[in-house]
């Protein structure tokens, strides 16, 4: 009997130690992985996925979204919603690409024409934040040039072909002519169900004052039913995002300050914080850098490029939160990109009005970043929003305002979808 126990015991032990050593194999080999591959934190794309070949990503096959509300119009209604993206809809995909891609040269028009555009058959996207119209071009699968910029377009009739309307939101409206045929916009507004969505212009309609509103804020025949939301810092393995931002996952070099961890590897710094922030700062030497074709990285390529180390990131922990980019600047060698967070389309605001994530490119390399990990989960319970009167009420005290729909997190825990004056 003593025997079989001590043969039992021999074999669990060498069993232990096989798979001990099989894993610190594993681990050594990912580090070796991650430590001589230039382009390593830039192999997974929202669902992680790695090529085959142990590869970057190719940027030209990335899917890029973003958040869109848009509205249909026709002889007899509007369609609206505000909880569409770029790539969900294959139809007003579809027309963005066509117009985009077949754009004349812009010239100046005036606010009025713009808003008469809307009331033409059209169909309207806001984009939520203003961007080169390239970027825009690339959520539609086509190419455009940088300039102009623009966060509404409008694509109407009645002329044939029909022309594309521009707005930055501020103060330019441009239009211009395109190659897309009258009866092909007719056919896609045919596709919708058309309701009675309005913009803030045509309120006054209803015996309704908001003449005080940006007049393009939308609202849907219906309030929205959105559910509310949890949210969470979640646990990460550092490893993984030690990893991801060219750090040996098993250095010493580290220490905690007031509750913030502190790493530090060969002029490089990185802060972890209790509340799901962090902050990279570059030492110069480029250890942690994008893809790019030339020296400079071109707008697409440095969106793509940190679309794709922003999303290695947060893959790990992820929710029904996605990134969508708020903003783009470029000054010679130096690239800037904020990010913000959306669910269902829908964007998330912090209260502190911060971006999720912020990213600044001294040309191909990371020079900082910070990112807020946040996962965000849809809890099914309807939040409950005001009345649109009630709301337009409450918006007369923000002169020049838009109002829509958006979650606000205010960090207790639960996020509610509430009316944004913005």
């Amino acid at each position: 009997m003593n025997e079989k126990r001590r043969q039992r015991r021999d074999f669990l032990q060498n069993l232990a130690i096989t798979v001990l050593a099989v894993s610190a194999v594993l681990l050594f080999a990912q580090t070796q992985l991650y430590s001589l591959s230039p382009e390593a934190s830039l192999r997974r794309f929202l669902s992680g996925s790695a090529q085959a070949d142990g590869s970057a990503v190719s940027q030209q096959d990335l899917p890029v979204t973003a958040p869109v509300r848009v509205a249909v119009s026709g002889p007899y209604g509007r369609y609206g919603s505000i909880t569409a993206t770029t790539g969900e809809d294959d139809l007003l995909r579809g027309l963005l690409r066509e117009v985009l891609g077949s754009t004349g040269t812009f010239t100046h028009c005036g606010q009025e024409e713009f808003l008469q555009s809307l009331q033409n058959t059209s169909v309207y996207y806001d984009f939520l934040t203003t961007l080169p119209l390239s970027i825009l071009a690339e959520t539609a699968g086509t190419d455009s040039p940088s300039e102009p910029s623009a966060r509404y377009l409008v694509v109407s009739g009645p002329q044939d072909p029909v022309s594309l309307f521009l707005w930055d939101g501020d103060t330019s409206y441009l239009r211009c002519s395109t190659a897309v045929s009258l009866k092909s916009l007719e056919q896609t507004v045919s596709q919708y169900e058309l309701g009675s969505a309005m913009f803030a212009a045509d309120l006054a309609e209803q015996d309704i004052n908001a003449t005080d509103l940006s007049p393009c804020s939308l609202f849907l025949e219906q309030t929205p039913s959105l559910s509310s939301l949890t949210s969470e810092i979640p646990a990460w393995d550092d490893s993984l995002l030690l990893a991801d931002l060219r750090f040996n996952p098993n250095t010493k070099n580290r220490y905690t300050d007031n509750g913030t961890e502190v790493i530090s590897e060969s002029g490089r710094s990185l802060r972890l914080r209790p509340d799901g922030s962090v902050t990279y700062q570059s030492g110069g030497d480029g250890t942690l850098s994008i893809e790019a074709a030339g020296d400079v990285p071109t707008l697409k390529e440095a969106v793509a490029g940190v679309g794709t180390l922003l999303n290695s990131l947060l893959a790990p922990t992820a929710g029904d939160e996605v990134l969508y980019l708020q903003s783009i600047r470029q000054s010679g060698s130096l690239t800037t990109l904020t990010f913000a967070y959306h669910v269902g389309g829908v964007p998330v605001r912090f209260s502190d009005g911060s971006s999720a994530a912020e990213v600044t490119l001294d040309h191909k390399a990371v020079s900082a970043l910070s990112l807020r990990i946040c996962r965000y989960t849809a809890t099914g319970t309807p939040s409950l929003l005001l009345p649109l009167r009630q709301a337009l009420a409450i918006a007369q005290r923000h002169p020049g305002a838009e109002l829509s729909i958006g979650y606000a997190d205010y960090g207790a825990g639960t996020v509610e979808a509430s009316w944004l004056a913005d």
